[in-house]
């Protein structure tokens, strides 16, 4: 529950004008109004002065400067009609203060100045009984105000420039969370659009191509029909796996269980699969495997499933392809030929949603690695890449 001191506090900040109108009452009641008797002879004007250098006081931090001025303006009307020294004068000493916090740098000083110049002009005029004895010391007394007033004003300036440092920096700080909390997002639906279209154009591909077979050879053949709609779905099966895996991220809660990502290891299985689709793949693996992040192993797979997935779709009937593995002493290096009818331009340009060649290479450059793609001379396709055993973190 909100306290009342608390409720006051809030009120205070948020009403700042108000609370100096109130400030300025108060000021005005305590030494004009209460010591009228004191130093008002007979006459309005000692009243008049008085007002005129308390009620700026209300603007003090709204308006330091002009309010500054119409209490110079107060103290040099003082000096001339007003017949004692008025106890009002403490408003200067508030105003001094009020410039030295909240105005310019230039005002705060000019402030100081003519603070100082008005303790002496004071002491000659209210308290002229003798230099030595009345006016140096005056002087000395008023001017120790003065600087006094200037210091504390200083101080405060120096408190609200701390605040409004510390304000900016967390202002910043929120934006720099926000706009990493965004770029996060961003990201995160990158790879998940990634992951979406090598799962789904490859299973459509692969589950397309078993179908065609099956409808060529189901009327001279029935096994064969029989053996590619089996495979039609085991693909669809293993597809819609990876489709609840990979969409279960999006999900709230925590309590789901995902299979762990494919990785070189899976290249073999990937291979048989688009082998039993119809394509003549052949898969060659030089050199002794190295320890390889799981990042950079499952952007191979993917590459070389996006590779043999472009196979399909393009390089036609009768083609024949090769994936070769090579584990050089520093990188992973991927090869993904075809001797199809080139679909170069098909996969060059990417498929229209940002996906294709350039995701593959998008997935390279983010392990470190690099990734070519381009027609082979003699007709063909052909997808190289290279991913690093260490990461460029």
């Amino acid at each position: 529950m909100e306290r009342p001191l608390d409720r006051l506090t809030q009120w205070t900040r948020t009403h700042p004008f108000a609370v100096d109108v109130a400030f300025a009452g108060a000021v005005f009641f305590l030494t004009v109004l209460i010591t009228a008797d004191t130093y008002w002879s007979g006459t309005a004007a000692a009243f008049v002065v008085g007002v005129l250098l308390t009620a700026p006081l209300a603007w003090r931090r709204r308006a330091p400067v002009p309010a500054a001025a119409v209490v110079v303006a107060a103290g040099l009307l003082e000096l001339m009609i007003a017949p004692d020294f008025l106890v009002a004068n403490v408003a200067v000493l508030l105003m001094i203060y009020a410039l030295a916090a909240y105005a310019p740098r230039w005002a705060a000083r000019a402030g100081l100045g003519i603070g100082l110049l008005g303790a002496g002009l004071a002491a000659l005029r209210f308290f002229d009984y003798g230099l030595a004895s009345s006016v140096v010391p005056t002087t000395a007394a008023i001017g120790v105000s003065v600087v006094a007033a200037w210091s504390l004003g200083r101080l405060r300036r120096a408190r609200v420039q701390q605040l409004a440092s510390l304000e900016e920096r967390a202002r910043l700080l929120e934006l720099e969370r926000d706009q990493e909390m965004r770029l996060a997002a961003s990201t995160e639906r990158a790879r998940i659009a990634r992951e979406l279209h090598d799962v789904v154009a490859h299973s459509l591909s692969v589950v397309i191509a078993q179908a065609d077979g099956g409808r060529y050879a189901g009327k001279a053949d029935p096994e064969a029909a029989t053996g590619a709609l089996e495979a039609i779905a085991a693909t669809g099966r293993q597809a819609l796996t990876d489709m609840r895996s990979l969409l279960g991220v999006l999900r709230e809660g925590g309590t789901e269980e995902y299979a762990p990502q494919p990785d070189v290891a899976a290249i073999p299985a990937l291979v048989d699969d688009v082998r039993a689709s119809g394509l003549d793949v052949d898969l060659i693996v030089e050199g002794e495997p190295q320890p390889l992040p799981a990042g950079p192993q499952l952007a191979a797979y993917r590459i070389v499933q996006e590779s043999l997935t472009n196979v399909l779709k393009h390089a036609g009937p009768a083609s024949r392809a090769w994936v070769r593995l090579q584990w050089r002493p520093d990188a992973l290096e991927l090869s993904v030929l075809d001797d199809g009818r080139g679909a170069s331009a098909a996969m060059v340009d990417s498929d229209g949603q940002g996906q294709g060649v350039r995701g593959m290479r998008e997935r390279a450059a983010l392990h470190g690695g690099r990734l070519e793609a381009g027609p082979r001379h003699g007709g063909g396709f052909g997808v190289h890449a290279a991913l690093p055993y260490g990461s460029r973190r």
